[in-house]
């Protein structure tokens, strides 16, 4: 009674309740910290959800087809709440405005929860209302970023908002497309949000794959093997796979498409070649840039073959070099990196991230065995399943304590 007499005179928390106090600011300081944690989370409870289903284990009340459901979360559920995360923390580095924190970081993330709930009970909802939840994130994410943007007159960064754009039509599409009873995640909605993802690559990841390695060789003296810097080539591989990905979403069967995404993604190899991945084996944060840069145009490639000579592999498999390879592996690498630097650690790591980074990208090549042993289709996809899982389960338990705890800087 006297310590708690004495507190209340003094006005001061008790020191558990400061300890949590302290924890929440921390939490809510910059927007990669609940964003990451809630991604990472997402991407390992979504897909063991999804392995539930093909066993027959688990039905969820969703009004989307099983694929649908599974293509949506991983797309626009995932990697929604990763782009969050990262423009959150970037933009205010761009800008040098405030970042979002506190109650509207927090407002933000209830909307993202709101939408992943809204499309597991689906079928307890209009679909208006799924559609209308579900992208009041990315609308308003959108909006707060390009206040921000046109604050600060940082026009250069205004394309970032034309990818978020036509990331959040994706998405309105896909529910469109879901609602008439299609399956979406074959349509124009699916394959317009994975084409915004995709250019987000090409360009942000254009930027800091080189600038990293660059900064990373200063670093060991090696300035007479630097990465090339952005040019005419740079320029030229992304107005191609502008072109190419827009036919793609328009005409993904045609044989001209399949030319169109081979030569993209010749450009696009040609491109990663000049930024001295062969020199950073021995620093895992920075050749994981370099892994999850290229599988886009590993992407590209066996896209253009699956269209170009039926039969030699499936669209769906091409798919997934993009969507577990360049977009699961990129966004980890991105994670583990900021979530490092701005919490004041040293931008090197040990074993256990290294066993991450291994464990996400063996789960791309594991999955396509599915077209070379058809009979045993869904055990390969339980084994890619259960290395996606382990690889983001294990970036909660290391990286968790870092993002919730650190205030870092």
């Amino acid at each position: 009674m006297k310590c708690s007499s004495a507190t209340s005179r003094s006005g001061s928390a008790p020191p558990g309740d400061r300890r949590s106090a302290w924890a929440a600011a921390a939490f809510l300081s910059l927007g990669f910290r609940p964003f990451f944690l809630f991604a990472a989370l997402w991407a390992a409870s979504s897909m063991a959800l999804w392995m539930l289903a093909l066993h027959g284990r688990t039905v969820l009340p969703t009004a989307f087809d099983p694929v649908s459901r599974h293509a949506h979360e991983a797309l626009f559920g995932y990697l929604g709440a990763v782009f969050a995360g990262f423009l959150l923390t970037a933009v205010p580095n761009w800008t040098g405005r405030p970042p979002l924190a506190g109650t509207a970081l927090s407002g933000l993330l209830a909307l993202w929860v709101l939408g992943r709930v809204s499309v597991a009970v689906s079928s307890h909802l209009s679909p208006w209302a799924v559609m209308t939840i579900d992208l009041s994130f990315l609308v308003a994410l959108g909006g707060m970023l390009l206040r921000e943007i046109v604050a600060a007159r940082n026009w250069r960064n205004l394309v970032v908002i034309v990818f978020l754009g036509a990331f959040v039509a994706g998405n309105g599409l896909y529910h469109g497309e879901a609602m008439g009873g299609g399956h979406a995640a074959s349509g124009y909605g699916f394959r317009t949000g994975l084409a915004a993802a995709i250019m987000m690559i090409l360009v942000i990841g254009g930027r800091i794959v080189p600038a990293f390695t660059r900064s990373w060789l200063r670093e060991r003296g090696a300035d007479h093997r630097m990465p090339a810097t952005f040019g005419g080539l740079d320029r030229l591989a992304l107005a191609l796979s502008v072109l190419t990905l827009v036919v793609w979403v328009a005409m993904p069967h045609w044989s001209g498409t399949g030319y169109l995404l081979l030569a993209s993604g010749a450009a696009q190899l040609l491109r990663l070649s000049r930024w001295r991945w062969q020199d950073t084996g021995a620093e895992p944060l920075v050749w994981v840039l370099h892994a999850g840069f290229v599988f886009v145009p590993a992407g590209m490639l066996a896209m253009g073959v699956a269209i170009v000579w039926p039969g030699a592999l499936t669209i769906a498999a091409a798919q997934h070099l993009w969507m577990a390879g360049a977009v699961g592996v990129m966004t980890l690498a991105v994670m583990t990196r900021a979530t490092l630097g701005h919490s004041g650690r040293a931008l090197a790591v040990g074993p256990g991230t290294t066993v991450l980074y291994v464990l996400v990208i063996a789960s791309v090549p594991a999955r396509l065995l599915s077209d070379a042993f058809p009979e045993s289709a869904l055990s390969v996809w339980t084994l890619s399943a259960a290395l996606w899982c382990s690889g983001y389960a294990g970036f909660v338990l290391l990286y968790g304590p870092l993002l919730v705890r650190s205030t870092g800087r």
